[in-house]
């Protein structure tokens, strides 16, 4: 089994035990699925103290490396943008995880093309 269907057996694992995304965000370790185009993961979240933790773990499709983790700790009002490049001239495939209040969501991002 190649690191990406590990990680997305993962994902999948994840997102079962813990349900789909609501409209209203996500909640405290749920898992969401990500996909930007030749490198796909999941995301989930924790309450810490010094804020919301963001974990993402991504891998590329194809590919039997190491897969990518990212952690990033978001107060109110921040986000987080993950992208991958298409070309130039073309729009990066982005999603942006942000905090609002008490609550994370997860979306298409719209980024500028790379040059």
């Amino acid at each position: 089994m190649t690191i990406r269907h590990t990680v997305l057996a993962a994902a999948l694992a994840l997102a079962a035990a813990t349900g789909a995304a609501r409209a209203d965000g996500l909640k405290p370790a749920q898992g969401h699925s990500i996909d930007l185009g030749a490198v796909s993961g999941v995301a989930y979240y924790t309450v810490e103290r010094d804020g919301y933790r963001v974990v993402a773990t991504l891998a590329q499709e194809g590919q039997d490396g190491a897969p990518v983790r990212v952690e990033a700790v978001l107060a109110p009002g921040q986000s987080v943008v993950l992208s991958t490049p298409r070309g130039p001239g073309v729009r990066p495939d982005a999603v942006e995880i942000s905090r609002r209040a008490d609550a994370v969501f997860v979306r298409r991002a719209a980024v500028a093309a790379a040059n």
